[in-house]
């Protein structure tokens, strides 16, 4: 083991790897009852609960532990926060349209799209990103999914509600434009049960998080749950349920569950390209931001080759699972709480995964989890994301003007990929402009023009209402 993991040449133990990654699925671990209940939009889109939380127990496991054997790398992979709200929402909207979109179809594309990403990352195209994209648009990234993540916990507890009081008749069903005041984002009553719990969550994890507990959002989460149950707003069934059972019944996992014909039907070069567009920086502001998290990007030259590597698992993780019945599988920027805890080669990953793996046996008791204890996870998981806005130069207004498009957009238009788009554009045409008047010099890569371009064909082509 020492060998293989070359644990004294990292400076490390074997102990020390172990309880690395048990810290790494303590701090993680809320995404077994998070990406269940955001993947079937808490009850309304019916790719079964119990289903995509065996496809997220088992992505979770076997690319973590592939992550570990293979590229000797101390970062633990799960469905992705804000791809896995994104899907929802893609899926949902869709419904209310003449071309409905269906989950088989969403997990189509995303394979797909993981097909996509092997060969980009063959071909080192995405580790190009690496050097593209400027630094501030790469922390502006992080902080406008981890808004994302929150507008979703804020809306789907509760706390925010949106009430419409307009001059003229509003059509069911259709997107419609409304005045600035006739729209009103207001507070969700304090009556509401759910309200309430998801305060008592926000105020137990920040409590936990103030006091440096690990896993602080798990046992935020528990302990919210305990409320629930005072308070009898939790539903016991689960415990003895058939379609949550205690030992894995692989027979309701969505394996497979791809509808080629509908996704061809509906426009398969839309529906790929949308969910490419979104999980390709997705994923790569995911993956640097674990890096950078986890200290892997000191050493600039040797982060950059390391996380090349772990793209390539990264990718296969995106097909893989899809296969299994879930969005965009992805690295993790809580892996750096098993570094803190001196985790530094692949066994931390491997025990990380183990842990997943393990979690399949606990199906019932992560069912009983209520709605607006996520609903606090996510809301917090935004506060941790947000965290990179320190990294922002707000002085150069050529950095601070992309950066703030992109991460004020993404929440308020309610998809990632507008944010990372105006971004891009608006700093390719600021920076442009900067130089050409030789205010100062800003390094503009050929790739950022090639994104730039095609970002303004794909709205120009696709559209963007909705």
């Amino acid at each position: 083991m020492n060998r293989f993991f070359k644990l004294k040449e990292n400076g490390t133990t074997v102990r020390t790897e172990i309880m690395a990654g048990l810290t790494t699925f303590m701090a993680m671990a809320y995404i077994l009852s998070v990406n269940p209940s955001t993947l079937t939009a808490f009850g309304r889109i019916d790719m079964g609960w119990y289903s995509v939380f065996l496809a997220t127990a088992l992505a979770a496991g076997i690319f973590t532990i592939a992550m570990g054997l293979f590229i000797n790398f101390p970062v633990a992979l799960a469905p992705g926060m804000g791809l896995n709200a994104y899907f929802a929402s893609v899926v949902l909207s869709s419904a209310t349209t003449d071309h409905e979109f269906t989950w088989q179809m969403g997990l189509t594309a995303v394979f797909i799209s993981g097909i996509i990403f092997i060969l980009l990352t063959v071909t080192r195209v995405r580790q190009i990103l690496l050097t593209a994209i400027p630094d501030s648009l790469k922390h502006a990234i992080t902080v406008g999914i981890g808004m994302f993540i929150t507008i979703i916990g804020l809306k789907n507890s509760g706390l925010m509600t949106i009430g419409v009081e307009a001059g003229s008749d509003i059509a069911a069903n259709k997107f419609t434009d409304v005045l600035s005041f006739e729209t009103v984002i207001h507070m969700g009553s304090l009556e509401n049960t759910n309200v309430q719990l998801v305060i008592i969550g926000l105020l137990l994890i920040s409590i936990l998080m103030v006091l440096r507990v690990r896993g602080a959002i798990l046992f935020g989460i528990l302990g919210t749950t305990l409320a629930a149950i005072l308070m009898g707003a939790v539903d016991f069934s689960s415990l003895s349920n058939p379609q949550t059972p205690w030992v894995p019944d692989f027979t309701q996992l969505n394996f497979w569950e791809f509808d080629w014909e509908g996704i061809m039907h509906t426009g398969i070069v839309s529906a790929i390209a949308t969910f490419t567009f979104v999980e390709l920086f997705d994923t790569f502001g995911t993956l640097v931001g674990t890096a950078e998290r986890a200290g892997i990007m000191k050493n600039a030259e040797e982060g950059k080759k390391r996380v090349g590597n772990a793209m390539f698992v990264d990718a296969v993780a995106v097909a893989g699972g899809a296969m299994l019945g879930t969005s965009t599988t992805t690295a993790y920027v809580e892996s750096a709480a098993g570094v803190a805890e001196g985790g530094r080669t692949g066994l931390t990953a491997v025990t990380t995964g183990v842990c997943f793996l393990l979690a399949l046996f606990l199906a019932p008791v992560v069912a009983l989890i209520p709605g607006p204890a996520t609903a606090a996870a996510l809301i917090i998981v935004g506060v941790l994301m947000a965290q990179s806005i320190r990294d922002i130069d707000f002085q150069d207004m050529v950095l601070a003007i992309p950066a703030f498009l992109t991460f004020v957009i993404m929440p308020f238009t309610y998809n990632i990929a507008n944010g990372i788009s105006f971004g891009i554009v608006t700093y390719v045409i600021l920076a442009c402009v900067a130089n050409l008047a030789g205010k100062k010099k800003y390094d503009i890569h050929w790739m950022m023009w090639v994104l730039a371009v095609l970002i303004i064909l794909r709205y120009v082509l696709i559209g963007s209402q909705g």
